[in-house]
């Protein structure tokens, strides 16, 4: 939801988002034991392709490729629930311009490397205690800021969406805030 709201802010305020390869299989290895069986499962096995294709991508065909590939993949997988397969990465690499030939990277470690590598430098950035969607931002004096969230749902359109990232501006802007949390009520809306 994070992703749609940044494509919205792009529409409305000057900026140019860059993507970043992160991935919940990485961030969650090492907490395998504490999930239930379903998610456990999830996280052996669903979550690590998709990534590994984004990160070969991305090494093959440049940085550029990771916003429509990531829209491709999300738009399958939450707005239509089609299943992470090869069938469903090879019609989003095809819908990204990029070779059907990279979903074979699912199923792959070789670019496991580059994704670690990837994760952490972004990760590095909020520290280990957070999760997925990371954003990074000018702070104050012009260094970068990064937050975990906003997390939003469903993604702000038109001046709402400016109205959120003025509001991000704002809170990275100050020095020593954190955090902003409630509990969620609600799943994501996708439309």
């Amino acid at each position: 939801m994070t992703s749609r709201w940044m494509l919205e802010v792009e529409k409305v305020r000057p900026v140019e988002v860059r993507w970043h390869v992160m991935s919940l299989a990485v961030l969650n290895e090492d907490k395998l034991d504490t999930m239930d069986e379903r998610m456990r499962t999830v996280m052996r096995t669903e979550a690590w392709g998709p990534v590994r294709v984004c990160i070969a991508a991305a090494a093959k065909h440049g940085e550029d490729v990771l916003g429509p590939l990531y829209t491709a993949l999300g738009t399958r997988f939450h707005n239509q629930g089609l299943p992470r397969d090869r069938e469903t990465i090879v019609a989003a690499l095809e819908e990204a311009g990029l070779p059907a030939e990279l979903a074979d990277v699912a199923q792959s470690d070789a670019f496991d490397g580059e994704l670690r590598a990837s994760h952490a430098e972004g990760i590095s950035k909020v520290g280990q205690d957070v999760g997925t969607p990371v954003i990074a931002v000018p702070g104050a004096d012009g260094e970068q800021i990064a937050f975990f969230g906003p997390v939003v749902t469903p993604a702000p359109k038109g001046e709402a969406a400016a109205r959120l990232w003025d509001g991000t501006l704002l809170v990275a802007s100050t020095p020593g805030f954190y955090e902003i949390k409630r509990t969620r009520t609600q799943g994501p809306v996708f439309d």
